[in-house]
């Protein structure tokens, strides 16, 4: 089977930085995939907040991550500081994907450890069923 191969785009809308935290590390001494699925889940969080949105409160409906994909590149170790780009990208009628590109500087080079996407898809929490992306959160989100 072929391995994941993301494309990511050259230009990302927002940026933030998260450290990795002792609870992160696995017994392998590096960032477990599982701390890596959740880092790419507080980048999302605040990438969302950054436009006043959150995943129960996306311009009116909510959101379900409906598919994810992590390209593992490098190791991150306890201390390592993870700067995260993200953008979102690929708006269809219900559904869009978030793009992440995680780097770290280590001796004083900045290394690429990771990609990742999310397809996250609208939800109504209420009926309990999809519904169309918000046109508001939309253009907010091309338009950053």
């Amino acid at each position: 089977m072929p391995r994941i191969k993301l494309e990511l785009p050259e230009h990302f809308s927002f940026h933030t930085t998260i450290p990795i935290r002792i609870t992160d590390i696995n017994y392998g001494g590096h960032a477990g995939n599982d701390s890596m699925l959740s880092i790419i889940h507080e980048a999302r969080m605040q990438f969302l907040q950054q436009q006043g949105y959150d995943e129960t409160n996306f311009a009116g409906v909510g959101l379900i991550m409906s598919d994810v994909a992590i390209e593992f590149k490098k190791e991150l170790f306890y201390g390592d500081a993870v700067h995260i780009a993200v953008t979102a990208t690929a708006f269809e009628r219900v559904s869009f994907d978030i793009l992440y590109k995680l780097n770290t500087t280590r001796n004083g080079k900045d290394i690429t450890v990771a990609a990742a996407k999310t397809g996250m898809v609208c939800f109504d929490y209420t009926t309990k069923k999809i519904t169309s992306v918000p046109e508001d959160a939309r253009r907010k989100l091309l338009a950053i």
